[in-house]
Parts: C-alpha cells; sequence; structure tokens
C-alpha cells in the first residue's frame, strides 16, 4: 500500500514513522510520504488560504496549492488512489471504514487547517470522513488514526493475522480479558479455564466474556449484530449473573 498525506504540518506525522507502521514501511508493506502543499503555493507569501466570498469569518484553504500538490503525487504515483478528506460532515469512522480501506493500493489525506476548504477542492475527493462529532485545530491528528487504523490490518503487518482479526470492534464485540504471567498476582489469580489447556472452554470463556464486556460497556453494539444461537445462549447467562449480582 501507498499512503500520501497532504500538509502544512509534516513534522506532526514524524512520529508515524516508529513503531507499527515504521516497521510495515521497512518491511516493504507501505510507502509512506508526507507532501507540504504550501511548498506549491504560486504567490510571494506562499499562503494557503483567503478570506471566503461573500464575507464572513475565517480563512479558508485556496485550491491552487493543493491541486498543485496532487499533481506532483499522480505524477510520481501514478494516481492518487482514494483520496480522503478529513471533514466534521463527513461519513463517521470506525472499524469498517479502516477494514474497507486496508483493502486499496493507494490513500491520500487531505489534512487541512483554518476554517475549511474551498469547495472546488472536494472535486478530487472519493471519501470524507470524520472522527466525531466534535472539531479540531486541522485534519493531521484525524488523519493519523485513520491511517494507523487501517494499516495495522494491511496482510502481515502485525505479523499475527489473529492480532488484528480479535481486535474489539472487528468482530462487533468488545474484546474480552486478557491475562499473561504471572497466574497469580498479588493474589489476584487468572480464570482457571484459561490455564486448563481446554481449548473449547478456553473459546467459551472468551465468548462470553466479550459478551459481558460488551453488554455493559456498549450495548448499542449488540442491537446491530445478529447473534448465534450460541451467543444468545451465552448472552442471557450473562444477563442472570449480571443481575444477581
Amino acid at each position: 500500500m501507498r499512503i500520501d498525506v497532504l500538509s502544512i504540518f509534516p513534522d506532526m506525522f514524524k512520529p508515524m514513522t516508529e513503531s507499527i507502521i515504521g516497521k510495515a514501511v521497512d518491511r516493504g508493506l507501505l510507502e509512506f510520504s508526507v507532501t507540504d502543499f504550501r511548498d506549491f503555493t504560486n504567490n510571494k507569501h506562499n499562503n494557503v488560504d483567503d478570506t471566503p466570498f461573500g464575507g464572513g469569518a475565517g480563512m479558508l484553504l485556496t485550491p491552487q496549492p493543493i491541486f498543485d500538490a496532487m499533481d506532483d503525487i499522480k505524477a510520481k504515483a501514478g494516481d492518487y488512489g482514494r483520496v480522503i478528506l478529513l471533514d466534521p460532515a463527513g461519513v463517521p469512522f470506525n472499524q469498517a471504514v479502516a477494514e474497507d480501506l486496508s483493502n486499496e493500493e493507494h490513500l491520500t489525506f487531505i489534512a487541512g487547517h483554518y476554517e475549511g476548504y474551498d469547495e472546488r477542492i472536494r472535486e478530487l475527493v472519493t471519501d470524507e470522513i470524520s472522527l466525531g462529532d466534535y472539531v479540531l485545530t486541522g485534519g493531521e491528528l484525524g488523519a493519523m488514526v485513520i491511517i494507523d487504523a487501517t494499516v495495522r490490518l494491511i496482510p502481515e503487518v502485525l505479523g499475527n493475522r489473529e492480532s488484528a482479526i480479535g481486535d474489539s470492534f472487528s468482530t462487533g464485540l468488545l474484546e474480552y480479558p486478557q491475562y499473561t504471567r504471572p497466574a497469580d498476582f498479588r493474589g489476584r489469580v487468572v480464570p482457571e479455564v484459561l490455564t486448563s489447556g481446554n481449548h473449547g472452554k478456553i473459546a467459551e470463556w472468551r465468548m462470553k466474556e466479550s459478551l459481558r464486556r460488551t453488554y455493559l460497556r456498549r450495548p448499542d453494539l449488540l442491537e446491530k449484530m445478529e447473534l448465534t444461537k450460541e451467543q444468545v445462549k451465552l448472552l442471557a447467562e450473562v444477563k442472570a449473573e449480571e443481575a444477581a449480582e
């Protein structure tokens, strides 16, 4: 996969070369490039924004530097791929969106600042995405979140495919509790079933606890799911146990 980012604050993305994304780049699984679209301005002051026609508060990003920066990306990569605009009015970002994006060969993110964008910039865009019902100073942080959530789903990036599949939201449920050594830490003992070696019972316990955590913390997720007969049975047990406490 290739990921391009347009931003006037490219240094904000330096930490993204660490950890999982850095390893993906090192292993040749990802090309990651950040373009400062201020470098493409054609005015002597290198301005990338201007006041809106018709008046109003704030400044808007002008189309010229972004269009020219996009032309440069196309010249280098052959295309833009899917072009993602970070915008509060966009589609809410979730795990399903990350999974969809992870199947692409090329993603380009436009991370803006100021009051908004000249509407003509949207002609370049295939997807408008929002992190939620709040406003950030710019699109950089939103782009980082989406990139991180997407890249970890690329095959071989995590090393263990099950790590991504079992994550919260990938299954539609929150992840079950997990434990590591020691089995007894200051009197806090790991559930016996996890050290039993009985993989069937372990899988059942994990599913039940995943349902329990989702029921207690995000019941809205259960409303969207079609549960299997086994999950319905386990959820009924969870509800009975929680009601008894």
